[in-house]
C-alpha cells in the first residue's frame, strides 16, 4: 500500500477508484484490495491520518475545526429561529471515524425492515446483520447479534468517570416520564434497543478504531492499494453513459485518472451529491441554472436530507470534575504522557461513555436518546465552555423532516448548500421538549443530584411548559451530525441508486455512503455506514464473478477462424501501472 500525496501523471490506471477514505470508503478499498489482482486508488480530499490526537479516545475534539474537518453551516432554518446550524464532516483517513466519540450503535430491528418494507429487497434487519457482524470484533459480546473476527474493534469503555456511573443509576432511579421503570441495558445492539447503560464504542484500550486504522492502516502491505491525500476531485468522466474516471487536483494541477471497471462515491451525504451534481448527475433544472451540461436526469440526487437533532441539557456540577476540566495545562500534559505510556486516564474516555433509549411517543419503538456527558454539551459550533459542567442532551432518534443538498454554485472548491428544513415536522419539536423534561426529572434523581449545583441550560428561567420548552428548542437545537438519505436507494422515481447501490442510468458507478440510506435508522449512524460498505464490497465482487462466468461462456461457445497470429499482434493482459510519489 502506498499513502502519499501524488505528483500528476497521465498514465496512472486503475481498476477500481473509490472516492472519500471515510467510514464507508475504508471499508470498501481494504476488502477489494484483499483480491491483489485488483488495482485500487483511495482518493481523500483531507490530510493523514497520523495525528496523535486521532488515535486517543479522549482527543477528538480537539480536531473539529482543523485541517481534518470540513466545517460549514446549513442554510437558515425558519423553524429554528431562522439560525444557522453548525455542520461537520470528517476530512482525514477515517472520516468521521477518526474524529467522532466512536459510539458503537446500529439502530433497530424495525429501521431495517422498514428499508425492505419501501422497496428496498434484501435489506431488511437478517438480512443486513451478517454485514454488522462481518466488520465487528466484540471483545465482550458474541453469538446470534455479535461478531468476533471482523476488522473494527469493539468494546467496553476504558475509562468510566464517576458522572458516567451516576447517570445510569440515577437514570434507573427515575424511571421515565410517565413513572415506569427503567431497565439497564448491557447490549443496545442486541435483542432490544431501550433502556440505559454503558455504551460500548469503535475503540480498545483506549485507542480509537477507525475504519482506515482496521481495514487498512493494521493490515499487511498491499501493493495494490495505491492511497491519495490532499487530492480534491472534480468531477467524474464519461464515456457515453459510463464513468470510466475522475478529474482530480493535486497540487493545484488537474489530471484526469482512469478506472477499468467501477467508480464508487463514499463521500458522504454531503459531499457524494455535490460531486454527482458537478458532474451533471442530478435534477435538470437545478443543473441547468447552474449552467452544468445535463448527463442524467436524476431528481432525487440532493432530496431526502436527514438528520438527527438535539438539544443541550447541562448542570453546573459542585466540584470540579468534570472531564474537559480534567485536561489542561500541565494536567494535560500529564494526561498525554499517560496515554502514552501505559493507555490508561481520562484520554481513553470517549466523552461519550453512556446513555439511554426511551419510548416517550409511546409508539412501542425508543424514539429519544439521551447522551450523558461529564462535559458540556455546547461544543459543536462554539468553543466548549470552561466550566465543569454535566450534559445531558436529549436527541430525537427519529427524522420526519426532509432537507436538500445542493451545489452553490458550479465552482468544485464552494461547500454545498444545505437546507436542512430543521424541526419542520412537529414531531422532532415534542420529542425534543419531552426529552429536556426527562434530563430534568433524572438529573434530581438522587444519584446525580449529590453532583449537581444548579441547571445552567436550559436554566431555571425556562419552566417545563410547553410555550417555554418550544422557544428553547427552537433557538438552541442543532443537529447531532448524522446526515443520511441525499441519494437514496428504492426502487421509486426519485431512488438515485439501486438495491446493488448503482446509479441509475450510468454504468460504472456506484454510491456506498451514508447517503444511501432511504430513511435514518434509530441510533448513531457510523455502523449502518460500515455495514453498507461491506455489501457494496460484495455486490462488486459478485459482479466480477458474474462477468467472469460470462466470458467463460462466451469462449466456450466461439469458433475462432483459422488464421496464424504473429508475436507482435499479441497483447499483455495489463500495461504497468505508474505509482506515483
Amino acid at each position: 500500500m502506498q499513502i502519499h500525496t501524488p505528483k500528476p501523471s497521465s498514465s496512472d490506471a486503475y481498476d477500481y477508484i473509490v472516492i472519500g477514505a471515510g467510514a464507508a470508503g475504508c471499508v470498501l478499498a481494504g476488502r477489494l484490495s484483499e483480491d491483489p489482482n485488483r488495482r485500487i486508488l483511495l482518493i481523500e480530499a483531507g490530510p493523514h491520518a497520523r495525528h496523535p490526537l486521532i488515535k486517543m479516545a479522549g482527543g477528538f475534539f480537539k480536531l473539529h475545526g482543523t485541517a481534518r474537518t470540513y466545517m460549514f453551516k446549513s442554510e437558515p432554518a425558519s423553524a429554528a429561529n431562522g439560525r444557522t446550524l453548525p455542520l461537520l464532516q470528517g476530512r482525514t483517513l477515517g472520516g468521521g471515524t477518526a474524529i467522532n466519540a466512536m459510539v458503537y450503535i446500529r439502530g433497530q430491528r424495525e429501521d431495517y425492515d422498514g428499508w425492505a418494507e419501501r422497496g428496498c429487497t434484501g435489506w431488511s434487519y437478517d438480512d443486513v446483520l451478517p454485514y454488522f457482524k462481518q466488520s465487528e470484533k466484540n471483545d465482550r459480546l458474541g453469538g446470534k447479534y455479535h461478531g468476533d473476527d471482523g476488522p473494527i474493534r469493539v468494546a467496553d469503555g476504558a475509562h468510566r468517570h464517576i458522572l458516567s456511573s451516576a447517570f445510569v443509576v440515577a437514570a434507573q432511579q427515575a424511571g421515565d416520564l410517565r413513572g415506569s421503570n427503567v431497565h439497564f441495558n448491557h447490549d443496545f445492539n442486541g435483542e432490544a434497543q431501550s433502556g440505559v447503560g454503558f455504551y460500548q464504542t469503535m475503540c480498545y484500550k483506549g485507542e480509537r478504531s477507525s475504519t482506515y486504522s482496521a481495514y487498512i492502516g493494521l493490515r499487511a502491505t498491499a501493493p495494490n492499494l495505491t492511497v491519495w491525500t490532499d487530492t480534491n476531485v472534480l468531477k467524474l468522466l464519461f464515456e457515453g453513459d459510463r464513468a470510466v474516471g475522475v478529474q482530480v487536483k493535486i497540487a493545484g494541477e488537474v489530471q484526469d485518472i482512469r478506472a477499468g471497471r467501477e467508480i464508487i462515491l463514499c463521500a458522504g451525504a454531503f459531499m457524494t451529491p455535490k460531486l454527482l451534481l458537478l458532474s451533471g448527475i442530478g435534477p435538470t433544472e437545478h443543473l441547468t441554472e447552474l449552467g452544468i451540461p445535463v448527463k442524467q436526469d436524476l431528481p432525487g440526487v440532493g432530496e431526502n436530507y436527514q438528520d438527527h437533532l438535539l438539544v443541550p441539557v447541562d448542570a453546573d456540577l459542585n466540584k470540579p470534575i468534570s472531564l474537559m476540566g480534567q485536561d489542561r495545562g500541565l494536567k494535560a500534559v500529564s494526561n498525554g504522557l499517560q496515554w502514552l505510556l501505559f493507555r490508561t486516564g481520562v484520554l481513553t474516555s470517549n466523552i461519550v461513555e453512556c446513555g439511554g433509549f426511551y419510548d416517550l411517543d409511546e409508539d412501542g419503538r425508543p424514539d429519544t436518546q439521551l447522551n450523558a456527558l461529564a462535559a458540556s454539551s455546547c461544543g459543536w459550533g462554539d468553543p466548549i465552555p470552561q466550566i465543569h459542567r454535566f450534559s445531558l442532551a436529549p436527541l430525537c432518534n427519529t427524522c420526519h423532516s426532509r432537507g436538500t443538498v445542493r451545489l452553490r454554485s458550479a465552482d468544485p472548491e464552494d461547500m454545498p448548500r444545505v437546507q436542512g428544513n430543521y424541526l419542520s415536522s412537529d414531531i422532532e419539536l415534542k420529542n425534543l421538549m419531552n426529552g429536556i423534561r426527562l434530563a430534568r426529572k433524572i438529573m434530581k434523581a438522587p444519584a446525580l443530584a449529590k453532583h449537581i449545583k444548579a441547571e445552567s441550560l436550559p436554566g431555571p428561567n425556562i419552566s417545563d411548559s410547553d410555550a417555554d420548552l418550544e422557544a428553547y428548542v427552537r433557538a438552541r437545537v442543532g443537529t447531532a451530525l448524522h446526515p443520511v438519505g441525499t441519494c437514496a436507494m428504492g426502487i421509486g422515481p426519485d431512488a438515485v441508486v439501486d438495491l446493488q447501490l448503482k446509479v441509475r442510468g450510468i454504468e460504472g458507478l456506484r454510491i456506498a455512503d451514508a447517503s444511501v440510506m432511504p430513511t435514518i435508522p434509530r441510533g448513531n449512524t457510523a455502523a449502518a455506514t460500515i455495514m453498507i460498505a461491506e455489501r457494496a464490497a460484495e455486490f462488486i465482487v459478485q459482479a466480477e464473478q458474474s462477468k467472469g462466468n460470462e466470458r467463460e461462456r462466451n469462449i466456450s461457445t466461439f469458433k475462432p477462424a483459422q488464421h496464424n497470429v504473429e508475436e507482435s499482434d499479441r497483447v499483455g493482459t495489463h500495461a504497468d501501472v505508474h505509482r506515483a510519489g
